[in-house]
């Protein structure tokens, strides 16, 4: 079970690793959720004020001297006041002049305004309601709504609103039960990872030699390769509290959010030393500054990027912790991250090749009840470019069509079907063609296999079909190399 608090080793003092990251005080959600509330209430006063001035509050006999001289245009009548524009123009604003003034008993003012040639109507009652609305409901409905986006923006299951909360996923030492015999098909990452386990186990023994330990390292592979797996295997054998958070959680609304979360990081794993910090989807935060549509230093990832640099060059080697980040964007990080005192190992988890695809079907195979016919190398020949996470689909494809077909055991006819569905999509049973539009795609992938077999480096056709499968194919004709090939 996971620990919530831990002593630091001074005065038996006990720090609760779920609290969330300290904020500076201008940094605080509260903080921020007022400056949005008065600036809100400001632009209504403002308004407001603008809307009375553009109403030039005149006596009564003055307003009856106007519609005696035809100065007024327009007017609006109702018990409590009378308010118009005149024919005589602002000399600031060369604008019609507006009015507004509390009416007298005045049974004639009817009459006057039509000799005068007065546009005016009359409205009975107070518009109280309407007033209500525009200065009461109406702003606090806007700061209801801000608000409840906030708290949807911030809050998260089990947490309040002001909480930042604290994204980081804290695995106890023993806690991780995965080893490098959960991961196959990558011997040079878990050769150069086992390095740094034996680091983490004695840090004294390059410290003897007066070498250090690596600060940062970097897993660099395309998708599904297993950077993750590898990552967790690490902590597993070494036996040591792994911290694990993505790229993208550092992120957050309020702007400073994220750096406080790194401070937190690592001062939680400072504290229990030695352990791993595991950030995948490092591109989230680590992509050069200076690039995309923000062109400053000011802005929420390249102020969390700028705390994550300053506390990898401030922590001790000695100490024994060790920052293992994942991309597969490497050649969009900032230099300075890459740079020797951060990340000083970068270790390419490439695309397995014959001899690990085979090894990492026998791994996500070693529980399934296979036939007899099952041979795990051909089926590893016929999955060229395919990742870890991609064997691994192919293996429970297979699994579940078994069980669909009601088969004591997996067969290698269901492996062949789940390595047709994972190139090719499901078969279109439903999608049935005419005689003429099934001659016309035998005739297509006809072609397509004379010219494979004409063409002397081609590859050899293992399959033809003409059964509709996924999106928009209405047949396939598959070419499985004979052997690995690193030149295209």
């Amino acid at each position: 079970m996971q620990k919530n608090s831990f002593s630091t080793g001074k005065n038996n003092e006990k720090i609760d690793i779920n609290k969330p990251p300290q904020l500076r005080f201008w940094q605080r959600p509260e903080m921020t959720l007022l400056a949005y509330v008065l600036f809100l209430l400001a632009s209504l006063y403002l308004w407001q004020g603008m809307q009375q001035a553009r109403e030039e509050e005149i006596p009564y006999s003055e307003f009856l001297q106007h519609v005696e001289k035809k100065e007024v245009a327009e007017a609006v009548v109702t018990e409590r006041l009378i308010t118009g524009t005149l024919t005589l123009k602002d000399p600031k604003t060369q604008k019609p002049r507006r009015f507004i003034t509390v009416p007298l008993w005045n049974t004639d003012l009817a009459k006057e305004l039509e000799q005068n040639g007065v546009k005016y109507k009359v409205r009975t009652g107070t518009n109280w309601l309407s007033n209500f609305f525009f200065n009461w409901v109406l702003p606090f409905g806007l700061l209801f709504l801000l608000w409840g986006w906030m708290a949807k923006r911030m809050g998260s299951a089990g947490k309040g609103f002001l909480s930042i909360g604290n994204r980081i996923r804290i695995h106890p030492e023993g806690d991780i039960k995965v080893t490098f015999d959960d991961v196959a098909g990558a011997e040079e990452a878990k050769q150069e990872l086992g390095e740094t386990i034996e680091f983490l186990k004695d840090p004294q023994s390059i410290q003897q030699l007066g070498g250090r330990m690596p600060k940062g390292v970097l897993l660099v592979g395309p998708p599904g390769t297993g950077k993750t797996l590898l990552a967790r295997a690490v902590a597993g054998e070494a036996g040591v509290p792994f911290f694990n958070i993505s790229g993208s959680e550092f992120i957050e609304l309020f702007v400073g959010v994220g750096a406080a979360r790194v401070r937190e990081l690592f001062d939680q794993a400072r504290q229990k030393a030695p352990c791993i910090i595991f950030i995948d989807e490092l591109d989230a935060i680590g992509r050069a500054r200076g690039a995309g549509p923000v062109m400053g230093g000011h802005d929420e990832r390249e102020q969390t990027l700028n705390q994550l640099l300053t506390e990898m060059d401030g922590f001790d080697p000695s100490v024994g912790v060790v920052v293992l980040a994942a991309t597969n964007r490497p050649e969009i990080l900032d230099k300075a991250l890459l740079r020797a005192g951060r990340f000083d190992r970068q270790i390419v988890v490439d695309k397995p090749d014959l001899a690990a695809r085979e090894a990492i079907l026998k791994l996500h195979t070693r529980k399934m009840k296979l036939a007899n016919d099952v041979d795990l190398k051909v089926v590893a020949q016929r999955t060229p470019g395919f990742v870890g996470a991609d064997l691994a689909n192919i293996a429970n494809e297979a699994a579940i069509r078994a069980v669909r077909h009601k088969h004591d055991a997996v067969t290698m006819d269901d492996f062949e079907a789940a390595i047709d569905r994972v190139l090719t999509g499901p078969e279109k049973k439903s999608r049935v063609m005419n005689s003429d539009e099934k001659h016309r795609v035998a005739f297509h992938e006809s072609g397509h296999t004379l010219v494979a077999k004409s063409v002397p480096t081609g590859e050899p056709v293992h399959k033809v079909s003409i059964i509709p499968r996924g999106v928009a194919a209405l047949g396939y004709t598959l070419q499985l190399p004979e052997e690995e090939k690193f030149l295209s």
